[in-house]
């Protein structure tokens, strides 16, 4: 890719006008691609702003990678807010009757037989960036696909673990909750990273309704929101009263207040169409995507009056959800921790846990991972959002490719013996 650039004499011409070309040594020692030199000449022609950005970034002597990331999702933004003058500097010719087509130049470049192609699966579509605000949300969460292999040199001998969110990561959000199937293909692509690295799943639902979904026995279960955890058979510590291996329950004393409450809770909302009530086991969810707009606020009134006066409760928001948890200090960050420590991990200085979730609940795990300064939150969103993670995937077709890449890569760095 870069040769066919640099033979292109007018783009050489153009290249030797920049400023500060004495660096390009020192840009290319950091990485950095031929899609790079094409953000440097927009950087001349039409975004005096880069220069100060490039200037800091080939300053640095060892960038970090979520650095080169955002710079790189920055050069991008500004390639598509300046392309005309971009092009008409270079010399190119736009028919004004036909619109020109510009593939993105940050997708991961996949020539393997993998399953993927430059990043997306094949058969499947992903998501057009047709989003206000997308570009610009992605210059602070690069794409983790994009950044793929950066990520990975930083990977590179160190254990990773793997933590996943069910709904809206591994499955589609759905109008019908109890149809929240995931792909063959993505089950496939969970069980073949299972067999590399320590794989978890973490959800809001009951740890038996999300491992009927998920079906594979090679992972951690955590469900209603790492309230009920369960490890593989291989990894026995303890056992509960019905036999599960591996479970802990740190709500367990809750039961039966949460029974009750869920019993008064269907009989507030009966009167509501859509309201569907969802018994998670430690927690209870109210889902209201299939309620009318204008008797949301109702609903929630009605359930927060109901957990206001419980203080053994509280109540908290998803996608179109609301949940009522026990009222103890234990989230999804606590079950990744917990997840850690009974991997053997909690005081390993070579893990990376590597956490993909699209939900408000999972910012407690990229909160514990953001703390350690080590590992990659990554948020799946199609749309700017607040969050703490450092990387983004657009949605589960995206989650997927990268779940493929990711177990590829490290079966390419098994050493091979005969």
């Amino acid at each position: 890719m870069l040769g066919s650039f640099m033979g292109n004499s007018h783009f050489e011409d153009k290249f030797k006008e920049l400023p500060g070309s004495k660096s390009t040594k020192t840009f290319f020692s950091l990485g950095f691609d031929a899609a790079s030199l094409h953000a440097l000449v927009v950087e001349v022609c039409a975004a005096p702003q880069l220069r100060e950005v490039f200037n800091r970034t080939v300053t640095f002597l060892k960038p970090s990678i979520l650095e080169k990331a955002r710079y790189h999702a920055f050069v991008t933004l500004m390639i598509k807010r300046n392309l005309a003058k971009f092009n008409e500097t270079m010399g190119f010719q736009i028919s004004h009757s036909n619109k020109q087509k510009v593939k993105p130049f940050f997708r991961p470049k996949n020539d393997d037989n993998d399953g993927t192609i430059n990043g997306s699966v094949k058969g499947i579509e992903l998501s057009p960036p047709d989003v206000a605000g997308y570009d610009s949300w992605l210059v602070k969460h690069p794409s983790a696909l994009n950044s793929f292999d950066s990520i990975m040199k930083e990977a590179k001998g160190k254990k990773v673990v793997v933590f996943l969110d069910y709904d809206g990561t591994l499955s589609p959000i759905v109008e019908d909750p109890n149809k929240a199937f995931m792909s063959a293909e993505m089950r496939a692509a969970v069980r073949e990273v299972a067999k590399y690295f320590p794989t978890s799943i973490i959800s809001g639902r009951s740890r038996d309704k999300v491992k009927q979904f998920v079906q594979l026995s090679n992972v951690y279960y955590a469900g209603s929101h790492g309230m009920d955890i369960m490890a593989p058979p291989r990894a026995v510590t303890s056992c509960d009263k019905k036999g599960n291996e591996g479970a802990f329950q740190p709500a367990k004393l809750f039961l039966p207040a949460i029974q009750e409450i869920s019993v008064v809770l269907v009989d507030k909302i009966r009167g509501i169409q859509g309201a569907r009530i969802e018994d998670n086991r430690f927690c209870i969810s109210v889902h209201y995507r299939q309620v009318p707009p204008e008797d949301h606020e109702i609903l929630k009134e009605k359930v927060k009056s109901l957990v206001e006066n419980r203080p053994e409760f509280r109540l908290t928001e998803g996608k179109m959800v609301l949940e009522v948890r026990p009222s103890i200090d234990w989230n999804k960050g606590d079950a990744l921790n917990y997840l850690l420590d009974t991997l053997g991990f909690s005081n390993a200085k070579d893990v990376l846990p590597l956490y993909i979730g699209d939900d408000r609940t999972d910012e407690d795990a990229f909160k514990v991972i953001a703390a350690r300064r080590e590992g990659f939150p990554i948020i799946v969103s199609s749309t700017p959002k607040d969050t703490i993670a450092w990387y983004s995937l657009r949605d589960p077709p995206e989650v997927l490719a990268f779940l493929l890449r990711l177990a590829k890569w490290r079966k390419s760095e098994i050493p091979f013996f005969k």
